[in-house]
């Protein structure tokens, strides 16, 4: 079950061609364990780059574009909608309306810049670390997989929809199995605590976007999870590089 849980998170996460099929789909919502597992796959994959002899900008560069390759542009989709949620002036109901526009507007545009210009940043420092940047990475992709699974085990749907899908099946004790599976994490660049503070950077992030959606937007969706995952990797790799450069 978990197997199939896994292959279901890394078709919905990713674009690494795991063949995705119904019963997948299911057993991974049915399975949120199988958010950090994904995590830590996806994390290895997305570390290479980052692993070559390449100077620091170049690195970054591909990083990014490594990142879109293997996680494909579905959750930065979420950071796009809130982007514009945040931007506009009105009720839940006029934020929720403006999130389901397919209308691009100019605070989606700076939301997304601001993402991947993030990632790009630390990037460019964890070029430079060697395998320490290896840490940091899947700790950050663990992390902002958690924070998925905290939003979508403590939300509740704003409205019918991906949203809905993934917070129906969940409750508060089904967090309990993913923080515990993600804890390992925090070990990979001990005795530095670089990933230690990612993770905790990273969920701490996905409560931000928690706190806000419930005030701002009266519950949560499909969007708001994309953006926790976007959000909270960037705030973690940040976090990393800082806590490994302040050591």
């Amino acid at each position: 079950m978990v197997l199939t849980a896994l292959r279901g998170a890394l078709g919905f996460l990713s674009q690494v061609p795991v063949g995705q099929t119904g019963t997948a789909w299911e057993a991974f919502l049915r399975t949120p364990v199988a958010f950090p597992l994904a995590g830590y796959v996806i994390g290895a994959l997305l570390a290479v780059p980052l692993l070559l002899p390449l100077p620091p900008a170049t690195a970054a560069i591909v990083f990014v574009c490594w990142l879109l390759v293997v996680t494909g542009i579905n959750h930065a989709d979420g950071v796009a909608d809130l982007g514009d949620a945040l931007a506009v002036h009105g009720d839940q109901e006029r934020r929720r309306d403006v999130m389901r526009d397919t209308t691009v507007g100019v605070g989606a545009v700076l939301a997304v810049c601001v993402v991947f210009l993030g990632v790009a940043a630390a990037a460019f420092s964890l070029a430079s670390l060697a395998l320490a940047a290896l840490a940091v990475v899947v700790a950050a992709e663990v992390s902002a997989k958690l924070g998925m699974v905290f939003v979508a085990c403590f939300g509740t749907a704003a409205h019918e929809g991906l949203g809905s899908a993934l917070t129906e099946p969940l409750d508060s004790r089904s967090f309990v199995l993913p923080l515990v599976v993600s804890l390992p994490v925090a070990a990979l660049s001990w005795p530095n605590p670089a990933a230690a503070v990612a993770l905790v950077a990273g969920l701490t992030t996905a409560l931000v976007v928690f706190w806000w959606a419930n005030r701002t937007l009266g519950g949560v969706s499909g969007d708001v999870l994309g953006a926790t995952n976007e959000l909270a990797r960037a705030v973690a790799l940040h976090a990393g590089v800082v806590a490994w450069m302040r050591w």
